[in-house]
């Protein structure tokens, strides 16, 4: 493996880690003093797991590819937010089948992570676009 590519992603994961665990510990502390009533039809985990695996894959495939020297990576970006989105629709399918009674709190649960971690992506994968 290229030295680059492991320096890059260290450099990355550490960081997601930690905002994963904020976000997670603070998410799930609000969850449980003002929602705790409330039953939700994806566990927070499942949530931050989906998230987090999908902004990993997403930066190492960038990552890998322009520490190969194909610094073309906006096509990868953006074939990545497609799939990224496919996958959204995949991982709430269950939920939009089952007709939920409440669905504002998973909604809020899902998409405020999603847009959080979305940020920190756009965020890490604008270093590679700024070089072109």
């Amino acid at each position: 493996m290229n030295e680059l590519f492991k320096k890059r992603q260290v450099g990355f994961l550490i960081p997601l880690t930690a905002l994963s665990l904020v976000l997670f510990g603070s998410h799930s502390y609000l969850n449980y003093h003002f929602a705790s009533d409330i039953l939700l039809f994806f566990p927070l985990w499942h949530i931050y797991v989906f998230h987090t695996l999908t902004v990993v894959a997403i930066y190492t495939l960038i990552n890998y590819r322009d520490s190969n020297g194909k610094t073309d990576v906006f096509n990868v970006f953006m074939l990545g937010m497609l799939l990224k989105m496919v996958l959204t629709l995949i991982f709430l399918l269950p939920w939009l089948l089952s007709k939920p009674q409440q669905q504002g709190f998973d909604l809020a649960n899902f998409f405020v992570t999603y847009f959080a971690f979305l940020t920190f992506e756009v965020y890490s994968v604008t270093k590679f676009l700024q070089k072109q």
